[in-house]
């Protein structure tokens, strides 16, 4: 069995949802398939998700809704008109939308919010069952709630309840034939609609994928493979075949790094359940695509990506005989998980220490709170907080003992004139963390695909 998940882009008109069921025609092993919301038919047009956070955010703020909400409704109508579907699926997703506005004065807003978001999956669900019943496909849309996907934690960024893969085994059991199943969703023990974040239908397909013990997870978007980095930076990528296989474990350091075929959450239900993820182009369909997998050959001295993220700061701490204090690095961490800040990176020197964190946990107008509260509980020589980093993510298995590859890595960096704020290795050797500053990030990326891959 084959649990297969279409993205926006797949679904955005008629024309792309049959290419979507060509597809899971051509191979009767593909018996789940995960739909997002449309997406954008231009790059001048706009997510149906986006729709829906416009059409919500205007029933909260208790202004007009017709304009958004006929704007949402003619996305849906305009795919049923082209495959001839009839209007009935149109008024049943109207009547849809219609009954979850009703709800905006009895639900908290996050609530609310969640709820509207997930109309765009579950419509688009239903509408793409339709499709395949008028192709002659006997296919049933099929809801998170019926098969027991429990969600817990906040709106808008709830993760799965572990029990639910043996609820989610036992329902799919009991179902023959093609199942559509709406992504990015699921329901709390009180039966509120939760979402995952931004990217969760990949996340649902992969909880899927583990629930059925499924081959394969085929995740269909735009692009033939996985690129080595980021084609908008290095257009020459586009000339190669992309990467035909990666570990599991390639694919979570360079998803974290801001790789954005792969929302980093999405890996690991499939990882922990040792399921084969292929990447797919469903504009062509006869490309391999990548294969993630748990182990590949690998040849010694090689880097499968690099990858990129900017939105990162860093908090220096120094102290002379710093290491000579017991307990500093606790007591540090402590200050930022009594503000309820997380860290990324901790790399250190004898007398120093480094506590790399997302900007978007340290914003400006917390940050001298926070470095009152270190001055007071680890009475340093120096604080400085480092602002507008990049973080660039050298990654492959064949790094593992082979001696030169940061070197050459830093070579590459200095020869383009990018000075460096931070160098950190892995212990596993499978990857390497550099900062830098995030105008320097285009000039950096391009040194390193030059010298790994040109």
């Amino acid at each position: 069995m084959k649990v297969c998940k279409f993205g926006g882009s797949s679904l955005a008109d008629a024309t792309q949802l049959n290419k979507v069921m060509d597809i899971v025609l051509a191979d009767p092993a593909r018996r789940i398939v995960v739909v997002s919301a449309p997406g954008k038919r231009h790059s001048g047009d706009t997510k149906v998700t986006d729709l829906l956070i416009t059409l919500a955010q205007k029933a909260i703020d208790g202004e007009n809704t017709d304009l958004a909400f006929g704007d949402v409704v003619e996305r849906y109508a305009s795919i049923a008109d082209e495959l001839k579907l009839g209007d009935g699926i149109t008024k049943k997703i109207e009547a849809d939308l219609k009954e979850r506005l009703q709800q905006v004065s009895a639900l908290a807003n996050e609530e609310f919010l969640d709820l509207m978001k997930a109309a765009g999956e579950d419509n688009n669900a239903k509408l793409v069952a339709e499709a395949f019943a008028a192709r002659g496909k006997a296919s049933r849309y099929v809801s998170p709630k019926d098969t027991g996907l429990v969600l817990k934690g906040g709106f808008g960024d709830a993760q799965l309840d572990p029990d639910s893969y043996a609820r989610l085994s036992r329902a799919f059991s009991n179902f023959e034939g093609l199942v559509i199943y709406p992504g990015f969703f699921g329901y709390t023990k009180e039966g509120k609609v939760a979402t995952f974040p931004r990217g969760g239908s990949d996340i649902t397909g992969s909880i899927l994928a583990a629930a059925v013990c499924a081959d394969v997870y085929e995740n269909f978007t735009d692009v033939d493979s996985v690129y080595p980095c980021d084609p908008r930076i290095v257009e020459d990528v586009k000339k190669g075949e992309g990467i035909p296989t990666m570990t599991y474990r390639e694919m979570r350091e360079l998803s974290y790094a801001g790789f954005g075929v792969f929302n980093d959450d999405a890996v690991i239900p499939a990882v922990k359940a040792r399921i084969p993820i292929n990447i797919r182009n469903t504009n062509h369909p006869s490309a391999p695509g990548t294969m993630i997998q748990q182990s590949r050959r690998v040849i010694p001295g090689t880097v499968v990506g690099i990858a990129s993220a900017d939105g990162f700061c860093n908090i220096v701490v120094e102290k002379y005989l710093m290491n000579r204090q017991i307990g500093f690095g606790r007591r540090l961490l402590q200050v930022l998980e009594n503000e309820g800040i997380s860290y990324e990176h901790m790399p250190s020197g004898v007398d120093s220490q480094c506590v790399v964190v997302k900007e978007q946990f340290l914003p400006k107008e917390k940050e001298h709170k926070i470095i009152q509260h270190l001055r007071k509980e680890l009475e340093p020589d120096y604080i400085t907080i480092e602002r507008d980093l990049t973080m660039l993510m050298v990654v492959g298995e064949g790094m593992c003992y082979t001696p030169g590859m940061l070197a050459k890595a830093c070579l590459a960096l200095a020869s383009a004139g990018i000075s460096m704020s931070m160098v950190n290795q892995g212990s596993s050797e499978v990857s390497f963390m550099i900062a830098i500053r995030k105008q320097d990030r285009d000039a950096a990326v391009k040194a390193l695909y030059k010298v790994f891959f040109g």
